[in-house]
């Protein structure tokens, strides 16, 4: 492909999930960080306190000031992206969507194509013509790990921390060996999703931020062409 075309890459249900998970993520990192002020300290097991040995001791200051904003707002981001999450997964299956976003295709998992898209993410080397028009196999095997594991595990861990839902289903215990446990999982899978976005940001900006945040707004994507060396 050597002329740009513009294609209707994304469609509007997509664009509305995605936007909404955005500012639900962004609401529970803000009130995550405010309900981890209230005990900056990470521990193993059932119980933890200030006074008691941890596991690990995060360099933030104590404040219990915030808490009280920070656990409703963070409960209600969290049904937000869990229902949220639930109509991107069942329409994004019913349409196709879902597999093409975490199933590599079959000639991108060819030995030599991923050595090829590994330099040219460490070159900071954009896709062009029709290669633009879908995810690589290093996105689609991040996005697999986020929406597979990462975000189970964030939602699980959290419900664990929750005394009512633990009297109802106490296997939770079991599955994250306590509440602290449960605890540190949650926070070390935050720590691993906010890495995923300033990844995920940096690449719209090497990819071409104007028009990869308008086929996410709009929909319209104008297809980049391809490099006179293809």
């Amino acid at each position: 492909m050597t002329d740009t075309a513009t294609v209707l890459r994304h469609p509007l249900w997509l664009r509305l999930t995605h936007w909404v998970n955005a500012a639900a993520f962004l609401a529970l990192v803000v009130s995550g960080i405010a309900i981890l002020l209230a005990l900056p300290r990470l521990f193993w097991g059932e119980t933890g306190a200030n006074g008691a040995p941890a596991a690990f001791d995060l360099p933030l200051p104590v404040n219990l000031e915030q808490t009280g904003w920070g656990r409703n707002l963070h409960f209600l981001a969290g049904w937000v992206l869990v229902l949220n999450g639930a109509v991107y997964l069942v329409t994004g299956a019913l349409t196709g969507r879902l597999r093409r976003a975490v199933v590599p295709d079959r000639d991108q998992i060819a030995p030599a194509r991923l050595a090829r898209e590994i330099a040219d993410h460490a070159r900071l080397t954009p896709a062009r013509g029709r290669e633009a028009l879908r995810y690589n196999a290093l996105q689609r095997m991040a996005y697999f790990g986020v929406i597979a594991v990462l975000i189970p595990t964030m939602i699980l861990s959290g419900l664990t921390m929750s005394p009512g839902v633990t009297a109802a289903y106490p296997e939770l215990f079991t599955l994250f060996g306590g509440r602290q446990s449960a605890r540190t999982v949650h926070f070390i899978a935050a720590c691993l999703l906010v890495l995923f976005l300033v990844v995920h940001v940096a690449q719209v900006f090497v990819g071409g931020a104007r028009n990869l945040m308008r086929s996410m707004i709009t929909g319209r994507f104008t297809v980049p062409p391809e490099r006179a060396d293809a």
